[in-house]
């Protein structure tokens, strides 16, 4: 047996596969402002932690053409590799090799890495860039988008899958990135759809570009498809390098813990809400003013700003942060935002991270569209997470906690571990203007200058019930607490609940009011 003649035809075989289209289409690539499948793993993962998997998967089909026509690698790149010396499973479909479109050799090796990343408790990251289903290949096509579907949904809640979207992505092929945990989408690259421009103004008349309907811009603040929005490929990565840091590898661990740092001293917690009631103030700043080092990694933070998510750190844990965001729309609860909430609430509970809550809302949002838009079904789809969550849960109240958006911001009712107040929170069923209208409403049509006696009453039922005092006397509030003070509080809450029990009632699953 010849060893270097086995060698040399190894080398040249595999030199082929590596050149994926050939020089023309990466210029092609190349001119679009896109990387190649090989440069953005490469610039994705550790320095020479990559190992490829199926790297000489062949198409079987035989039809229009595809005959003797060899596809380099049926073109998608699959391996392991590390990030930040964390091991992880990816695929990169390739856009030089048959515009990255997927034929069942392509989806199964798709499946294949998806099957090793279950194996082996690894989170999943697809570098989505395919012009979609081979049409030369049918219904076998589409098979292999169903398999992937079907990968997708056995392991949600098993293991992060990460999906970055590096070109078009249309019909069957957005719903795989749909069913992943995060989607990160890069300006002027990134498109998704179910019908292209050209479809909806054949069936309806409609004429709208590419970019409005599914570009970037689009995706992260009107539809909320994606989580995150980057500036370019590179951004994109980094968000994913973040990403990784604050997660764990799959749902039997926690979170890997770092050295705590102290909030940066820029952030004043003491300053940053008015002692008058009506003037506003950026949540963010309390966010920052809590966690380590106030580092914040935003998801979703061009979308239903009335409510923040996030990652962040207490003492060196990573915790999940949900907050109302005064600054939009008094920090309501609306359609958007429930839905924003609830599904990273459970994203969360899915891999044990913990949730603090900092609550300052005035309720649901009402009006007749948000009545047909389902807020009912939506709202209650925050009920459900937080009451379905089983993970430590810390809850801080801010200033208002009015009527149901009391009870749906992670009340002691909802199953909160830890429900603290500050001295300036106000929880009632609803505002000291509305109820003192209906409470006093014949005391003050009766008098001689309603206006005065409206102001008086108002008070008084500010005295009476909008403060934080009769809900602690109940026990639903846990303490009431000074606000630089919070930090500490939480942390040793955080501390005492990091790995209590977690009962389960056995069952399928419940039937959450999507």
């Amino acid at each position: 047996m010849d060893i270097k003649k086995k060698l040399s035809d190894f080398f040249k075989r595999a030199q082929v596969l590596l050149s994926g289209g050939g020089e023309k289409s990466i210029e092609k690539q190349k001119a679009r402002g896109k990387l190649t499948a090989r440069e953005r793993i490469e610039l994705l993962l550790d320095k020479k932690s990559f190992l490829e998997t199926d790297l000489f998967v062949e198409h079987q089909s035989k039809g229009f053409g595809l005959d003797g026509k060899k596809l380099a690698g049926d073109g998608v790149i699959t391996g392991v590799g590390k990030i930040n010396h964390h091991p992880v499973a990816i695929f990169a479909q390739d856009f030089t090799v048959a515009g990255g479109s997927l034929g069942q050799g392509h989806a199964s090796k798709i499946v294949k890495i998806m099957d090793l990343a279950e194996k082996s408790g690894i989170p999943l990251i697809g570098l989505n860039d395919s012009g979609g289903a081979r049409i030369q290949e049918g219904v076998g096509a589409l098979a292999g988008y169903g398999n992937i579907f079907f990968m997708n949904t056995r392991l949600s809640g098993v293991i992060p899958q990460i999906s970055v979207i590096l070109g078009p992505c249309a019909g069957g092929a957005v719903y795989s990135p749909a069913l992943t945990d995060f989607v990160i989408v890069v300006k002027n690259i990134s498109k998704m759809f179910i019908t292209g421009p050209e479809v909806i103004k054949t069936v309806i008349g409609e004429e709208i570009s590419m970019e409005e309907l599914g570009g970037a811009k689009t995706q992260s603040e009107i539809t909320g498809n994606a989580h995150f929005i980057a500036e370019d490929e590179k951004d994109a990565f980094n968000i994913i390098q973040k990403l990784i840091l604050y997660l764990p590898s799959n749902n039997k661990e926690k979170p890997a813990p770092v050295p705590p740092e102290n909030p940066k001293s820029k952030f004043d917690i003491t300053n940053v809400i008015s002692s008058d009631p009506k003037i506003t103030y950026d949540a963010l700043l309390i966010i920052k003013s809590i966690l380590d080092s106030s580092d914040f990694l935003q998801v979703q933070e061009h979308w239903a700003k009335n409510i923040i998510t996030g990652f962040g750190r207490l003492n060196g844990k990573t915790i999940g942060v949900v907050a109302n965001q005064p600054y939009y729309l008094a920090g309501v609860l609306d359609v958007n935002a429930a839905d924003k909430a609830s599904r990273f609430i459970r994203l969360c509970d899915s891999f044990n991270i913990p949730l603090l809550t900092f609550v300052d809302i005035p309720g649901y949002l009402p009006g007749i569209d948000q009545e047909y838009a389902g807020v009912i079904r939506h709202g209650a789809k925050v009920l459900y997470a937080y009451s379905e969550a089983s993970v430590c849960k810390l809850t801080v109240i801010i200033r208002k906690a009015y009527g149901g958006g009391y009870i749906a911001m992670c009340s002691k009712h909802l199953g909160a571990d830890f429900v603290a107040a500050w001295p300036t929170a106000e929880i009632a069923v609803m505002g000291p203007e509305g109820a003192a209208n209906i409470v006093f409403k014949k005391e003050i049509a009766d008098s001689k200058n309603p206006e005065e006696t409206r102001k008086l009453k108002i008070k008084e039922y500010q005295e009476k019930f909008a403060n934080p005092y009769i809900a602690a006397s109940k026990g639903f509030v846990d303490a009431i607490i000074e606000p630089e003070k919070t930090r500490d509080v939480l942390i040793n809450m955080l501390n005492l609940y990091y790995d209590k029990k977690r009962d389960s009632i056995w069952k399928h699953h419940g039937n959450m009011p999507v």
